[in-house]
């Protein structure tokens, strides 16, 4: 039996069981996903944000999964999305 840690990821599909650990954090509620250094996101943990944080394995997935770039952490991305630009999903360089 392997004493690997396990980690809790979302995927398109719904939530799966990985061994390497999620790049990117994410709202449930408002689908916005973020890096894990994410200002917002951490100001909101203690508040009940623990229950509707989901962890993606990267960007494509988020996505996938119907999320949206967070204005915070994300905003070349964020700005992107906003203006219905499509090269969001594409992640430019920061």
């Amino acid at each position: 039996m392997s004493d690997a840690k396990m980690f809790k990821l979302l995927g398109p599909d719904g939530p799966y069981s990985s061994t390497t650990k999620g790049e990117l954090g994410g709202n449930r509620e408002s689908k916005i996903y973020g890096t894990l250094e994410c200002k917002a996101a951490r100001n909101a943990l203690g508040k009940g944000y623990e229950e509707i944080r989901v962890f993606f394995a990267d960007e494509a997935t988020a996505i996938a999964a119907g999320y949206r770039p967070c204005g915070t952490c994300m905003r070349a991305q964020h700005r992107l999305w906003k203006a219905g630009d499509p090269r969001w999903k594409l992640r430019p360089p920061s």
